[in-house]
This record gives structure tokens, C-alpha cells and sequence, in this order.
């Protein structure tokens, strides 16, 4: 018996400690943001089974850990001032790499890098998709969201310091306004966007036709762009509108004129949708153009859809990539690596993506920017087993000082 005693506070002890350095690891962590704590599960080494006329009950023999699991609820949420710090309303894991090891994190404090590749504080690097709408340093396409693509083809995120939207022509400009019904001069004018990213003047000028064929009116317009500073004439064209005997515009020979390189097309409406020539007061006449002025980049944010987003100076934006959230059958079963960071394992299962209702690939929970998930750790229960594990410690101490006197006691009685 005082052998079995001394087993019984040595497994303790050691059983214990366990507990102890698993519990203080949670309270150093409670403020590392994704940090999930970990509890302490024990069980009895041997049981003896002690039979009395009334009863029977078992009496273990020693104690050891069992498990030490990760809990997996989530921690609150707290708001930032940086669009890189994300955080996951929900089930799903970030991927990282370092080297060719791939890990799991729900710390979300991401940075952009020298090199505008997104990393982790400690340098790993953020798993995602690319857009594909980058050649060298030019956007070649503008989206609103990147898809995300399979998960064996999730890659670094790694995004041109330099980025140029590249201006985009114009092709089509809408024109708005009444003529009225007098024989005066009126000109309507826009500006241009030509592929040299200047911006250019096309100016409208109608006059009444010298010829009219009642009981509708015809006017001739001549279509002049050039340079805004009047120096250099990119093309003139002529034509005829005509409008019915209510004002409204049905025919227009006005063909495409050179916007410096590009045909632009010089939409006059039709009926009462663009020019009029009506007896109502003439108004100032208004347009609307396609395309876009060019920019440089202004810097890289990430929206609430784990878009990489870039914004330029013409105050374009585009999704030039998207973060991947991975997903695990049996999260439990994840290897824990440190404090924050988790390895696939065969308990866990492979990593998998959501899908929605037309095959895609989705995130599959909600990310939120300009926030992080804290520590899990609750103080007060951490705080509350440490208390009750030291106690545990203490005791598991004197059953072998105990047990040790009752030798001594035995020996010297032998003696």
C-alpha cells in the first residue's frame, strides 16, 4: 500500500503539472489574437475494486492525462484601423506558408510586405487566388470580385508595388439638349477620353439647313475634336439631322470621327431621348461618355468579401485577388503547432471549400475587415483551475511525504 501510495502522488504530480503548464500557457495567451485555449482531460491509470456487504466502489490506482483538447468557440471581436486585420464570423481557417510547410491560422493581423506580398506578422505568407488581371504592372481588366479557384491551386498573394489603370477610350458619346425652333447657332460640347490618356473637347455645332422640308425642320452639324487647349485638330465631320413636326429627332447623318486613334460614335438619341428641336425654351445641352481616364495606384485594401482590392488616382478600384478560408471535417482533430498556427492531420481531414448551389467556390463564412478575433481564453475560468490544479499539486505532494514517513516509521519499528 504505501508503494501503490507513492505511484498514486508521483502520477499526480506529473499528471498535474501537465494541467498547470497547459492552463498557464492560457493565461499567457489570453491577449494573442486568434489564440484558441486548451483544456485538460484526466483519467485513472489501474482501478482496484473494493467490495463491502453494502457496496461496491473502485479506488484508482494513479492518474494521467488523457487529452488536452482545443476549444473551438470563438473569440470576441475588436475593432481596428487597418483594412489587413481580418477576422472570421464563423467556422474556416486561414492558409499560410513558410517554406513548403502549409498551416492554419485564425489570426487574421495581415501587413503588405516591401514587395506588397501579404504576410503574417511573422513573415508567412497568406494563401489566395489571383484575379489573373495583371500583366507586368497594368491592369488588363477590371472585376468587382475574384472567383476563388480550386484548393490545390491557392498560391501567395504577391501584387505590383507599381500599378497603372490604363486609360480607356472613349467610344460613345451621348448628347442631350433642344435645338428650339429659331435659326441660331447653338453648340453643345464633352470631353473625351483618348488612348494617350488625354482629355480632349468634342464640340457640336448646329445651324439651321438653308433647305427645309416642312412640316419638320433639318439642321447641319459639324462635329469638330481636338486638344482641350484648341491646338491640335484630331478630326471634323459634318452631317444633317432632321426632326417631325413635334421636335422629334428622326434621322441623323453624322458618321464616327476620330478620337485620336479610336472611332468614337456620337450618339444624338432618337425620338425625344437625346436632341430635340421642340418650341419649348432651349436648354443647355449635356452629354455622357464612355471611358476612362488612366491612374496610378493609391495602395491595396482588403473589403469585407476577402478581396484584395486596388485603388487608383482616378478613383477606379478593382479586385486584383481574393483570400482563401479553408474548412475541415473535424476541426479537433488539427495538429496544434504553436499558439495559433495548426497543421492538417488524418483526424482532421483534408482542407475543403465550400460551395454554393452553382458548384462555385465560396468562403463559406462571413470576414470581417478593420477587426480580429481575440483570445478565446476566459480569465476567470483559466484563473479558477489553476487554483484548483496547484491544490491538487500540494496534495498529490504530501501523499508522498506521507508515504515516505510511514516507511521511515516502518523501518525504525523494524529496527
Amino acid at each position: 500500500m504505501m508503494t501503490q501510495a507513492y505511484y498514486t502522488g508521483l502520477s499526480g504530480l506529473v499528471s498535474t503539472q501537465r494541467a498547470i503548464d497547459i492552463t498557464s500557457d492560457n493565461i499567457a495567451n489570453s491577449s494573442t489574437v486568434g489564440f484558441r485555449s486548451v483544456t485538460t482531460e484526466f483519467t485513472t491509470l489501474f482501478e482496484d475494486a473494493v467490495n463491502t456487504p453494502t457496496t461496491q466502489q473502485e479506488i484508482g490506482l494513479g492518474s494521467r492525462v488523457n487529452a488536452s483538447s482545443t476549444v473551438m468557440s470563438n473569440g470576441s471581436i475588436k475593432l481596428t484601423d487597418k483594412s489587413t486585420d481580418l477576422s472570421i464570423d464563423g467556422d474556416g481557417w486561414f492558409g499560410v506558408v513558410s517554406g513548403d510547410e502549409l498551416y492554419y491560422t485564425r489570426a487574421g493581423d495581415f501587413v503588405f510586405d516591401s514587395n506588397n506580398d501579404l504576410i503574417t506578422r511573422d513573415g508567412k505568407y497568406v494563401l489566395g487566388t489571383m484575379a489573373g488581371n495583371i500583366d507586368g504592372n497594368i491592369l488588363t481588366s477590371e472585376k468587382s470580385e475574384t472567383p476563388l479557384s480550386d484548393i490545390n491551386t491557392q498560391e501567395t498573394l504577391r501584387f505590383p508595388t507599381d500599378l497603372t489603370y490604363p486609360a480607356v477610350p472613349t467610344k460613345n458619346t451621348q448628347f442631350f439638349g433642344n435645338l428650339g425652333i429659331e435659326d441660331e447657332t447653338k453648340t453643345f460640347g464633352a470631353t473625351v477620353i483618348d488612348k494617350d490618356n488625354n482629355k480632349n473637347d468634342l464640340q457640336l455645332r448646329f445651324t439651321k439647313s438653308s433647305e427645309q422640308n416642312p412640316p419638320g425642320t433639318q439642321w447641319d452639324v459639324t462635329a469638330i475634336l481636338q486638344s482641350l487647349d484648341g491646338t491640335t485638330v484630331y478630326d471634323t465631320q459634318n452631317g444633317q439631322v432632321s426632326f417631325d413636326e413635334n421636335g422629334a429627332l428622326i434621322s441623323n447623318t453624322l458618321p464616327t470621327i476620330n478620337n485620336n486613334g479610336t472611332d468614337l460614335t456620337i450618339d444624338l438619341g432618337e425620338g425625344y431621348s437625346g436632341i430635340v428641336a421642340t418650341n419649348n425654351t432651349s436648354t443647355t445641352g449635356s452629354s455622357q461618355s464612355d471611358g476612362t481616364i488612366g491612374g496610378e495606384l493609391v495602395g491595396y485594401e482588403i473589403n469585407r468579401h476577402a478581396d484584395v482590392i486596388a485603388t487608383f488616382t482616378n478613383g477606379r478600384q478593382s479586385s486584383v485577388g481574393k483570400i482563401g478560408l479553408f474548412h475541415f471535417s473535424n476541426d479537433q482533430g488539427l495538429d496544434r503547432i504553436s499558439g495559433t498556427l495548426y497543421k492538417e492531420s488524418s483526424n482532421s481531414g483534408n482542407a475543403f471549400f465550400y460551395k454554393d448551389q452553382e458548384g462555385n467556390n465560396i468562403l463559406g463564412s462571413d470576414v470581417m475587415n478593420y477587426s480580429l478575433e481575440n483570445s478565446n481564453v476566459s480569465m476567470s475560468n483559466a484563473l479558477t483551475e489553476l487554483i484548483v490544479y496547484q491544490r491538487s499539486f500540494d496534495a498529490n505532494s504530501k501523499i508522498i511525504s506521507t508515504a515516505d514517513q510511514m516507511i521511515q516509521k516502518a523501518l525504525s519499528m523494524d529496527s
